[in-house]
């Protein structure tokens, strides 16, 4: 059974425009046997609708991608960065010349010229890793027709199904969700996929799922993996594969959906020079699948706390404070868990501090079935007081944990001490000693007037101008 074709297909896209930007990044130059080489590409300025299979690379295996988003909130400015990996396991030590390769992103061609990359073994005080998956090779493609002779159909082990990894969530917890093809190896010769390029769109219209939230992983190559099931090796077709996150306490059905695919017959007397093989249709049905969304528990903040497993990094720009002096400050929220959903934290000022911001970076990582990254709100603090300035009573962002099932409040546990003399905090004085502040401003008219008021005074405005440049032009014409 031969790798299948890229799973959605996107229609041709649009020719690109100045705005979208890609390039692609190679990994380290030298690398140990138990350590994967990597090639990128990053685009930027538009969203992913299609993309061109990574290069193979003699001496190496390909073993898996994923996937990195980085968002960035700037003065309101939102700029979105895509950077997907193509990881590579090496077969051996040794030194390895990576070609010059091209790849289209969106329609843009994006050259790379190649490289060198060296192999060493592994140290001595590394742990083994695991060798690469195993894929499956290319098969020989059916030969023509086959010749008169009978046929018989052979009884097959492949199932279709949809994988979930929890049956039971929190609102807002992610649940992770895979559609996949199993069959043995002794099926290899038996199966093959058929229109896969019609057949997703509609499976995918059926699992589809209103009420949440979702962060699909950006596969467009169906590859196998070898995995184990009861007890019996499969290999392990991914169709589709998404983390889900509800948005209520809806239940999450999903239907059973049909695939089909082409299953060959096998001649009872195989011929030699033939294929000896006849295509035909059968359908697998996936099971369907329920999975129980449960409300969270009481809370003031229950329907605004963002649901995941998140801890907090803190950075600040230097060591020494005064009074008066602008220093940045980041609130770093790390973990897994639905990073869109999570909003700044509040912050407590006071008439002792300015804040200005914050500025969003969002990093989101989709890979081996997991979703997880950080998000960073930075902020620019000026304190007016001198002394100790208690940072965990100013910025908070209470968030519930689904693996304890309990609330947690994340606090900043920084306390950088203020030198310098005290200063007052600008403010404005809307009633100054200004006489135009007491006796005219205080005394205008502030009734709304309609926007059109005015409209017939521009037109008669316009007549007279449009008079006197006539009146201006025939004296000038008349004076030559």
């Amino acid at each position: 059974m031969p790798p299948a074709a890229p799973a959605q297909p996107a229609p041709a896209p649009p020719a690109p425009t100045s705005a979208a930007e890609a390039d692609i990044v190679l990994g380290r130059p030298q690398l140990s046997i138990n350590e994967y080489y990597t090639i990128s590409f990053r685009l930027r300025g538009a969203a992913l609708e299609k993309y061109s299979a990574f290069p193979d690379l003699e001496g190496f295996k390909k073993s898996g991608k994923s996937s990195t988003t980085t968002t960035r909130i700037v003065n309101g400015k939102t700029s979105v960065e895509l950077t997907i990996t193509q990881r590579y396991a090496a077969y051996g030590e040794g030194d390895y010349v990576l070609k010059p390769f091209t790849m289209t992103i969106n329609g843009l061609t994006v050259r790379s010229g190649g490289g060198a990359v060296r192999v060493v073994s592994q140290p001595a005080a590394a742990a083994p890793a695991p060798g690469p998956v195993q894929g499956l090779g290319l098969l020989d493609q059916l030969f023509g027709k086959p010749k008169p002779q009978e046929y018989v159909e052979l009884q097959d082990q492949a199932f279709l199904a949809l994988v979930p990894d929890k049956m039971s969530v929190f609102v807002g917890e992610g649940v992770h969700i895979g559609l996949y093809f199993y069959l043995t190896p002794a099926d290899q010769g038996l199966l093959n996929f058929y229109d896969l390029t019609r057949q997703l769109p509609a499976i995918l219209r059926q699992l589809r799922q209103r009420t949440v939230w979702e962060e699909s992983f950006n596969e467009q190559e169906i590859e196998p993996e070898t995995v184990t099931a009861g007890g019996k090796q499969y290999l392990r077709y991914r169709l589709y594969e998404a983390m889900l996150y509800p948005l209520n306490a809806q239940p999450l059905t999903f239907p059973a959906v049909p695939l089909q695919m082409i299953k060959y017959r096998v001649a009872k007397k195989p011929a030699e020079g033939l294929d000896n093989r006849l295509a035909g249709y059968k359908t697998y049905l996936s099971q369907p699948r329920t999975i129980e969304v449960k409300p969270l528990p009481p809370h003031p903040l229950r329907d605004q706390v963002p649901v995941g497993e998140f801890r907090l990094l803190e950075t600040i720009d230097r060591t020494a404070f005064r009074t008066g002096e602008a220093f940045r400050y980041g609130f770093v929220v790390e973990g897994e868990g639905n990073l869109a959903a999570l909003s700044a934290p509040t912050v407590a000022t006071g008439p002792t501090l300015e804040v200005y911001g914050p500025e969003v970076e969002q990093n989101l990582t989709r890979q081996a079935g997991r979703v997880g990254g950080s998000k960073q709100f930075s902020y620019r603090l000026v304190a007016r007081q001198p002394g100790p300035l208690p940072l965990d009573t100013l910025f908070a962002l209470v968030v519930f944990n689904p693996a304890t099932a309990r609330y947690d409040t994340l606090h900043s546990g920084l306390h950088p001490r203020i030198g310098g003399a005290a200063q007052r905090l600008a403010t404005f004085d809307s009633l100054p000693a200004d006489p135009f502040y007491k006796e005219v401003l205080n005394t205008a008219d502030n009734t709304l007037r309609p926007l059109n008021e005015y409209r017939q005074v521009r037109l008669y405005a316009n007549i007279i101008l449009a008079v006197l440049l006539a009146v201006a032009i025939f004296s000038r014409w008349r004076s030559r």
